[in-house]
């Protein structure tokens, strides 16, 4: 789970609108180390909580030669839905090891109350200028946890026309992700074997890990409208190939009349996907204020479709300013998308239950307080409440889930605390 935005393509390229604006990272003549800090606080309802620590720092050498670095460590724990249905009875499942097992009561969620996990976090990135109206940017990429390993590099170029007012950009990066799962990689599809304490399972597996390959193309435009406004374009294209299964969510297979779970069969999603988006971001500035809105549509060969709207409103507020902030998302369920499975009916090729690829809502609200203090530094609070509701996408259900809540709703807060300097 990876709460923060990594330093990548979308953020070299947000790096030219806000030269267009006039917010250049550092001020001029002043090549010393500029640093931003944040605490982040990230927690749901009865589930997972996350806090992240977040360092940044960056340096001009020379005439805008820039390098940007980025130090991020978070730790999750807590509870995750692991895709089984509920039931109006105990329900017994298997770590991920194989070794032991837990109990679910009557009527809840599955969740798996074990989920622990720290990630350490690198990202480095060199900016410079090519030519009069030529910048290229390139960087790199390492992510660490507990069983999965990623590593990335990118490469940006900008060209400026229009005496600075029209910027065109490429980005290309590629990553390389590596899992080892505790409990190793799991046989899609196949029963999910309870341990008791007199015999351990012997697992049904594939090996130990696998991986995954990633590459990005973002293509970008932005183009200084007038004195107060400003808009930016993007189209963005991710192919991936590889393992992107979850070696820990399950999905109930279940008597077609009854509802009555008879197996929890490991999920299975395709080694492959292609994954496009367009993006559009608006910023105007008004006398006192200014209104920053975006909207982002992403489609894939896996059928899910997603709108993003997302709009926030500086104002001055005292010696500070007050930021609000709404977020609203829609998003179609993936093609392999299924709450249960019938035992009366052949397996698929592929199936998940796993809420966050299926049909839902999702909303943030919330602000952002910033207090700008002696010498150009700042203190800035955030404190925002979200919720996601998944919905069902069209299956009837069956018996006894009836009367089950499947498609239950998660709430968080997120609260984070600011420093630069």
């Amino acid at each position: 789970m990876q709460l923060s935005k990594d330093i990548s393509l979308k953020a070299v390229l947000s790096a030219a609108t806000c030269s267009l604006l006039g917010t250049p990272a550092l001020a001029e003549q002043d090549n010393s180390w500029k640093f931003d800090t944040a605490l982040m606080y990230y927690g749901e309802t009865d589930r997972v909580t996350a806090l992240e620590a977040i360092i940044a720092g960056t340096k001009e050498f020379n005439d805008e030669h820039f390098l940007n670095l980025k130090f991020t460590i978070d730790s999750l724990t807590g509870a995750s839905a692991n895709g089984a249905v509920p039931q109006p009875y105990p329900q017994t499942f298997s770590r991920p090891s194989g070794e032991d097992n837990y109990v679910v009561d009557p009527g809840e969620t599955p969740l798996d109350d074990t989920f622990k996990d720290t990630r350490v976090q690198f990202n480095a990135q060199w900016t410079q200028p090519l030519s009069a109206d030529y910048v290229g940017s390139t960087g790199m990429h390492f992510s660490k946890e507990y069983d999965y390993l990623a590593l990335g590099v990118n490469g940006n170029i900008s060209r400026y026309f229009n005496k600075k007012n029209t910027t065109i950009s490429l980005g290309l990066a590629y990553s390389h992700d590596t899992i080892e799962p505790e409990g190793g990689i799991n046989n899609p599809l196949t029963p999910m074997l309870i341990p008791t304490d007199e015999e351990e399972i012997d697992k049904d597996t594939l090996g130990s890990d696998d991986s995954k390959d990633t590459i990005d193309i973002l293509l970008g435009l932005t183009q200084v409208i007038n004195r107060r406004m400003i808009m930016q374009f993007n189209y963005s294209l991710a192919i991936i190939d590889g393992y992107m299964t979850d070696p820990f969510k399950v999905i109930s297979e279940v008597d077609a009349i009854t509802g009555v779970s008879q197996e929890q069969l490991y999920e299975a999603r395709p080694d492959e996907r292609s994954k496009q988006s367009v993006y559009w971001q608006t910023k105007y500035h008004f006398t006192n204020t200014v209104l920053d809105f975006s909207y982002r549509y992403m489609w894939d060969d896996w059928e899910i479709d997603s709108h993003t709207f997302d709009i926030r409103y500086y104002m001055l507020l005292g010696k500070g300013y007050i930021e609000p902030h709404v977020r609203y998302y829609m998003q179609q369920a993936a093609v392999f998308y299924r709450p249960f499975l019938l035992e009366s009916e052949p397996l698929p090729e592929f199936a998940s239950a796993d809420y966050r690829i299926g049909e839902m809502d999702a909303f943030t609200v919330g602000f952002k307080y910033g207090l700008p203090l002696a010498s150009g530094n700042e203190l800035s609070f955030r404190l925002e409440y979200y919720q996601q509701s998944p919905t069902n996408a069209g299956y009837e259900e069956p018996g006894i889930l009836t009367e089950m809540d499947l498609y239950e709703s998660v709430e968080a807060v997120i609260a984070q605390v600011s420093y630069s300097f």
